[in-house]
């Protein structure tokens, strides 16, 4: 029988070999092989003391960590998976999901030049002051004098690197900074952004612009900085969701302990989930944004144009194929099929050379399908207890060798009974894919990455401000159920003057590049409101109403909001109510 409380991918996950398990990366993540545990994420209701006593009790080694709002992580033996579910207080359980960096100048296009003017009557000079800006990512170039004040010091208060599991001190980091060059100043901070994802990302948000003159200063350039450098404990060196929210949990009790605002930039993301707001990681995320005074600011990520979803609306008695492209060189992949409950449809694999794999049976629970050199492992969801949606889950991987049977895929779709009929498909990051593997004839809307669909969050979509366009790359909303505003509202994120790390500037494009100017422009809000005394309540949804109001429109759209970029675009001057 299904367990209820797990959800479909975990469930699936459980089921497989592990063979399978090493030959597919999503059924991987947040497993360990050589222990044979599971890292967790659980929903409960009340303390976990019993049933840590109880996995004890039975041999397991047990590790917990508790975060906010009654969310843990635990890491448990596989064979006491289903014992955590069994647990009267446990709500929900899933497993961990790979995140994905989502890879004219900002300031004036974002009207924020005209709010950082000394001595302005209309608005005061704003610089971030005050306000903590949190940067989880990739790590940060802690050596590059745009994240040092006049003096040399650090303006970072701390760095957490999750990679090594040290916290290190602003003390820690002025002490290594002394040392006179980036090699010495390692031996004491061995913390490094190898992608140089982080670094620009903070810099943009936060960055002085010292090693220009000021010229290429980021937008609350006077914040002060935490920096959160992710784990990557995924067997294939990505970060996983359950260390974004160690990281999140960190950096809220932090500026609750410091009684300081909280500005969060999360530019990262992934595919997997119902894109409705409903997952652990999203309902989490929504919680830590109602702690203390915090706002948190998510880039929609870059699948626009990606080929990774399509969508339709089944009616009477006629098939819908659904043609994938998939590429002789590709490795493998989930395909994600969610539609509402209600709707009862039959549902066959056409493989390339067309033999039909079906119609598959709606039983609940794991099945196994083969053509030639691709096995598809599948799993027939039902409603968690969080959604009212059903995924079918299709994990494709190669039988021997390394590639699966190329060429186009196609799933058919006959309705049985139908009341509202919509369905969706979602691949995995386009990053994650060969070029040529897609959908023909792709849906670009319900795009944003998870977890820019959490409701709490501001998810910035990316527009071109040198064109004052639409930045096709970037993940349009809206979500795939109740239809919320996401994308908020887009801020320049085409080409964009950045720090690198090892030092000097570079340019790059993206929606994680365009989270930060938004998450900078929250900052000077904030001052404005919080520090400043103008509005101590300026945070969480009254910060996002503000954004909103000052929005502007692009010309060339009909309607507002819209899915590519939400209510208009990032204007600070007019979201100040002065």
């Amino acid at each position: 029988m299904q367990n209820q409380k797990l959800e479909n991918l975990l469930n699936l996950a459980l089921a497989a070999t592990a063979e399978e398990r090493a030959r597919s990366a999503d059924l991987a993540s947040g497993y360990n092989g050589a222990e044979r545990t599971w890292e967790l994420i659980v929903k409960h209701s009340g303390p976990l003391d019993g049933l840590i006593a109880e996995l004890e009790g039975r041999g397991g080694k047990v590790e917990v960590i508790s975060l906010l709002n009654n969310y843990s992580i635990l890491t448990v033996p596989e064979s006491l998976v289903g014992a955590v579910s069994d647990y009267p207080w446990i709500e929900y359980v899933e497993k961990p999901k790979r995140l994905y960096f989502a890879v004219g100048e900002a300031r004036s296009a974002s009207c924020i030049s005209s709010v950082q003017v000394p001595g302005s009557v209309s608005a005061p000079d704003l610089t971030g002051k005050g306000v903590l800006a949190a940067v989880i990512d990739s790590g940060i170039d802690y050596f590059h004098d745009d994240f040092r004040n006049e003096d040399g010091s650090t303006r970072i208060a701390l760095l957490w690197d999750q990679t090594i599991g040290k916290v290190f001190t602003r003390e820690e980091i002025n002490a290594a900074l002394a040392a006179g060059s980036r090699e010495e100043a390692g031996h004491l901070v061995p913390s490094w952004d190898i992608s140089g994802h982080g670094t620009a990302v903070a810099g943009i948000l936060a960055g002085n612009g010292r090693e220009s003159g000021g010229r290429y200063r980021g937008v609350a350039y006077e914040s002060e900085l935490l920096v959160v450098k992710l784990g990557v404990s995924d067997p294939m060196g990505f970060p996983q969701t359950t260390e974004l929210m160690r990281a999140l949990d960190y950096v809220v009790r932090y500026a609750s302990a410091a009684s300081a605002p909280l500005a969060v930039n999360l530019s990262f993301g992934n595919t997997y989930g119902s894109h409705d707001g409903t997952s652990l990681l999203e309902t989490y995320i929504d919680g830590a944004a109602a702690l203390g005074r915090s706002s948190i600011v998510i880039g929609t990520g870059n699948e626009g144009a990606g080929r990774g979803h399509i969508a339709g609306i089944l009616t009477g008695r006629n098939p819908v194929e659904v043609e994938l492209a998939v590429s002789e060189y590709e490795t493998g992949f989930g395909v994600q099929l969610w539609k509402d409950y209600v709707d009862e449809l039959r549902i066959s694999l056409i493989a390339p050379d067309g033999e039909e794999l079906g119609p598959l049976p709606p039983a609940a629970g794991a099945q196994t399908l083969e053509h030639k050199n691709t096995r598809i492992l599948l799993y027939y969801g039902e409603p968690a207890p969080y959604t009212m949606a059903q995924e079918i889950y299709f994990d494709f991987m190669p039988v021997r060798g390394d590639y699966l049977t190329g060429g186009i895929w196609k799933f058919r779709l006959t309705p049985k009974r139908i009341v509202r009929g919509r369905y969706d498909l979602w691949l995995p990051s386009s990053a994650a894919l060969n070029q040529v593997t897609g959908f023909l004839g792709a849906t670009p809307d319900t795009t944003l990455t998870i977890p820019s669909t959490a409701r709490s969050a501001v998810s910035v979509g990316a527009y071109d401000s040198a064109y004052q366009t639409y930045a096709d790359f970037s993940g349009r909303g809206f979500t795939r159920i109740g239809e919320w505003v996401k994308p908020e509202l887009a801020a320049p994120g085409v080409r964009i003057t950045a720090p690198v790390a090892g030092g000097g500037y570079g340019t790059v494009t993206g929606t994680s590049f365009a989270a930060p100017v938004v998450c900078g422009s929250a900052a000077l809000l904030m001052q404005w409101g919080i520090v400043e005394g103008n509005d101590r309540f300026l945070y969480g949804e009254k910060l996002k109403a503000y954004l909103i109001r000052g929005a502007r429109q692009l010309p060339g759209y009909r309607s507002w909001p819209n899915p590519q970029l939400g209510w208009g675009v990032l204007c600070v001057r007019d979201s100040l109510p002065v």
